[in-house]
């Protein structure tokens, strides 16, 4: 089983909705079965440990009937390391998962933006609207980005 690691700041809003359509998109077929069996988490660079998913991605999530991630988790090398695909929701997420494991080139390679073409705006205080854009957004971006990724 492979593992896909979603990164963002506090693991409340982004990462946490990323996990859960991910999971909702595998467990329905959507990705290729060349990419095999998903194993799908998220984490957070500045993130406090047991912090609760914000309400207006646990509302998304919810709606899209996507399992819904309950507790944050602080970004660790020992993640990266264990993943076979780590992407960042910004250019700097990916640079301080990359730091977190400075000395792995290994490691290293296997650190991305989720979206190739820039940074995943945070919907933090911009009303549930911008949480629900997201989770469409996700679902378009998602597949097609770990299918291309993972050799599919």
């Amino acid at each position: 089983m492979r593992t896909v690691l979603f990164v963002c700041t506090g693991n409340t809003c982004r990462s946490p909705m990323a996990e859960g359509i991910a999971q909702k998109l595998s467990d329905e077929g959507r990705f290729p079965g060349a990419v095999g069996a998903l194993f799908f988490a998220s984490a957070g660079v500045s993130a406090f440990d047991g912090a609760s998913t914000s309400h207006e991605t646990v509302e998304v999530l919810s709606r899209m009937r996507a399992p819904v991630p309950a507790h944050s988790k602080r970004l660790t090398a020992e993640m990266i390391r264990k993943a076979d695909l780590v992407l960042g929701m910004t250019a700097a997420h990916v640079a301080r998962a990359r730091a977190l494991v400075a000395n792995d080139p290994a490691a290293q390679v296997k650190i991305q933006p989720l979206d190739p073409d820039g940074d995943v705006d945070d919907p933090i205080g911009l009303g549930q609207r911008a949480y629900d854009d997201l989770g469409a957004y996700f679902a378009e971006l998602i597949p097609q980005r770990i299918a291309g990724m993972l050799g599919a």
